[in-house]
């Protein structure tokens, strides 16, 4: 019998034991991978060396076999919000699991959909209504779904190099065309570069267009909208009777020191917002649609119409309780606060090395979501090995950096886009000065190694160099 046929048989008791088979078949999660999923996923870990076996995790960090803490710099690509196990949304959950609800009888109305969206509306105080999905990319469908029913058009504008998702409706508004390639025809989008009000202007004039998509921050790069630029694409569209979303789905819930991005600039008032990622407290996805009351009336207009947009596990009572139980501690804890503060300290501290370091050029960002982006030295012995890089593949050097932090630092970091010589940094939102301290310390070390011309960076560049060769 192979293990797989033996895996798959009840134990004597008939009970299923969860623990017991982790234990039994921890050890293959490798295998399992290369064998049943993505079979890439393996094998890129196995080649950058971040084939861990973490075993537990706590707060901002993962421990594995041997005691050994690594720094999460990376939250599950923002969704650890409040880092991991958080012990209030932890007994959020299981109180739900005991209550024994009658959830999703589709024919009622349970108060915990209810509970959350009042929650999330004082948040939001110039919208009215919610729609609550699964996940970020559903959360962006939704929207523009809403968009063009309620304008009656069929194109929506997004800017280049975002991201929204990767279901076919939110790849359409993508603008990294590594995602979007094999996978047309897609729908009839357009993209404007952002903060290019006139590129906005021209594609409104032609009468087609339901909706402006824009991340505030865009998570690809971590660049920022231009002071100002929201409020005056908002006023453009609502000119020309399109709508602005706003995708809040890694800004959201304090990312960037407060509750949403666009309410830095003053007089933004989205018409469409999509949340979700941080609003699960890491345990149960969930995706949320928040909108004018009007959008929503448009939409479900009739008693017919009444199911016209749903999905089968949205609302469901686990999601609702851990949405309910994050935004408690969002309010008890001040994070939003604390993110202004411990954000401000990370990013200036960072700033700080860019005259020490001729390969920093950048330090930028908003409170926890933070870019570090890299250039051309000027030393005659650093840039040619710089050019060397940029020669095989641009974002070599980034990942040079990225790697030594988890193998020498144990800090879990990554890459903010492909072909983009930029770290983004989106730690759970509960980190404080001893994080900052480690991240800081460590990347000093990590560049002071690069700066030298030898070492371990260098040695790994060259083998990233042999690999983007072979493979081009």
């Amino acid at each position: 019998m192979t293990t797989a046929e033996s895996a798959s048989q009840p134990s004597q008791t008939g009970e299923f034991d969860l623990g017991a088979l982790l234990a039994e078949r921890g050890a293959e999660r490798y295998e399992l991978h290369s064998r049943y999923l993505n079979h890439q996923l393996p094998r890129m870990l196995h080649t950058i060396g971040f084939d861990k076996v973490y075993e537990r995790a706590e707060g901002a960090y993962f421990f594995d076999a041997d005691g050994n803490d690594y720094l999460d710099m990376l939250a599950g690509f923002g969704v650890m919000g409040l880092g991991r196990h958080h012990p209030v949304v932890r007994k959020a959950l299981h109180d739900v699991l005991d209550l024994n609800l009658a959830d999703l009888t589709r024919f009622d109305c349970q108060p915990l959909p209810g509970l959350l969206a009042e929650k999330l509306l004082a948040h939001s105080p110039h919208l009215d209504r919610v729609f609550f999905g699964n996940s970020g990319t559903e959360a962006v469908e939704g929207a523009l779904k809403f968009a063009r029913y309620v304008t009656g058009r069929p194109r929506v504008l997004y800017c280049a190099h975002a991201f929204h998702g990767l279901t076919t409706g939110s790849l359409s508004v993508n603008g990294e065309s590594g995602f979007r390639d094999g996978f047309a025809p897609l729908l009839p989008d357009t993209a404007v570069p952002l903060g290019d009000l006139d590129a906005l202007e021209r594609e409104l004039r032609k009468g087609d267009v339901a909706a402006l998509i824009v991340e505030p921050i865009q998570g690809k790069g971590v660049h920022e909208a231009p002071p100002g630029y929201l409020r005056a694409a908002q006023e453009l569209l609502h000119r020309h009777k399109a709508l602005l979303i706003a995708d809040e789905v890694q800004t959201g819930l304090g990312r960037t020191g407060d509750f949403y991005a666009y309410q830095h600039e003053e007089g933004v008032e989205p018409d469409l917002v999509c949340v979700a990622k941080a609003l699960s407290g890491g345990y149960v996805p969930v995706g949320a649609t928040i909108g004018k009351d009007w959008i929503f009336r448009k939409v479900y207009s009739s008693m017919d119409r009444v199911l016209v947009h749903s999905a089968s596990f949205g609302a469901n009572a686990q999601a609702m309780a851990a949405g309910l139980a994050v935004l408690s501690v969002m309010e008890n804890e001040q994070i939003v606060a604390g993110v202004r503060a411990t954000g401000e300290l990370l990013r200036s501290r960072l700033a700080a090395l860019k005259d020490k370091y001729e390969l920093l050029a950048d330090v930028r960002g908003r409170g926890l979501m933070i870019g570090i982006e890299f250039g051309r030295p000027r030393s005659l012995k650093l840039r040619g090995r710089w050019t060397m890089l940029q020669a095989a593949r641009k974002g070599l050097f980034a990942q040079m950096v990225v790697v030594p932090l988890l193998q020498r630092h144990r800090i879990l970091t990554q890459v903010s886009g492909d072909h983009m010589e930029v770290i983004k940094l989106i730690p759970p939102l509960i980190i404080g000065e001893r994080e900052v301290d480690r991240f800081v310390d460590a990347f000093s070390a990590v560049m002071d190694d690069a700066h030298d011309g030898g070492g371990l960076v260098w040695d790994f560049g060259k083998t990233l160099v042999k690999q983007a060769v072979a493979h081009r």
